[in-house]
């Protein structure tokens, strides 16, 4: 099914932001350009134009125009702690092991939760995180390029994926759940976990800049690890 056309705007005017094209406090096309330029009714440009200012992405000037507005997510919104600064916090050695880092295809299913159009090119990476040698996290991530266009030439060995994202990318808004599950062998073996021991998995979506930025499953024996937290 084909994006509504106010979807193809808004997704215009945030590729060129994300490309650097249009910075802070550079004005957009007028209503009347972007409506000439995408073949439709000024109501539709409306609606782009509104709801990217109600997302803080751009700002309105009664007689002026539209201007890209000042980032809102400066700072990173939502706080989420890297592993290996879990495990140096606790006086442990943190070593990653990069499995797999590159480009891929999204799916139908990968597509409709990165909000993407089936068959985009996005990055997928795997890392194994070691606490003192020894596995305790293997993280599969699919990373949305327009938020990160260079998340497949990073060294992930000196920095986690998540520490690049929230550099490159601060988080605006987070929505994960935890479940066990039992994993595949290759899973198993990686992690180094007895035959019938579960995982406990941590699947998270990230946004960023008006979009997701990023996917993640987080893999985890369950006798070697627990999530803990305070309100």
């Amino acid at each position: 099914m084909n994006a509504p056309a106010y979807q193809g705007i808004k997704d215009f005017i945030l590729s060129r932001i994300h490309a650097g094209e249009w910075g802070e406090g550079d004005q957009v096309p007028s209503e009347n350009e972007l409506a000439r330029e995408f073949k439709v009714a000024r109501m539709t440009v409306n609606r782009a134009l509104r709801e990217l200012t109600s997302e803080q992405v751009l700002t309105r000037v009664q007689g002026a125009g539209t201007f890209v507005a000042r980032p809102k997510y400066e700072s990173t919104l939502v706080a989420i702690r890297s592993i290996s600064d879990e495990i140096v916090a606790r006086g442990h050695r943190y070593r990653a092991d990069v499995l797999q880092l590159g480009a891929a295809i999204a799916d139908e299913a990968l597509a409709e939760e990165m909000q993407v159009a089936a068959g985009s090119p996005i990055f997928f990476s795997r890392v194994l995180h070691c606490e003192n040698d020894e596995p305790v996290q293997l993280e599969e991530r699919w990373v949305n390029p327009a938020v990160a266009p260079e998340y497949a030439l990073q060294d992930f060995t000196n920095t986690t994926p998540n520490q690049y994202l929230v550099r490159v990318a601060p988080l605006q808004r987070v929505e994960y759940r935890i479940e066990a599950a039992a994993p595949d062998d290759s899973t198993r073996e990686q992690l180094t976990m007895d035959p019938l021991e579960p995982c406990l998995v941590l699947h998270r979506r990230t946004w960023s800049q008006s979009v997701v930025a990023s996917i993640a499953n987080l893999w985890h024996p369950g006798s070697r690890y627990r999530f803990t937290g305070h309100f």
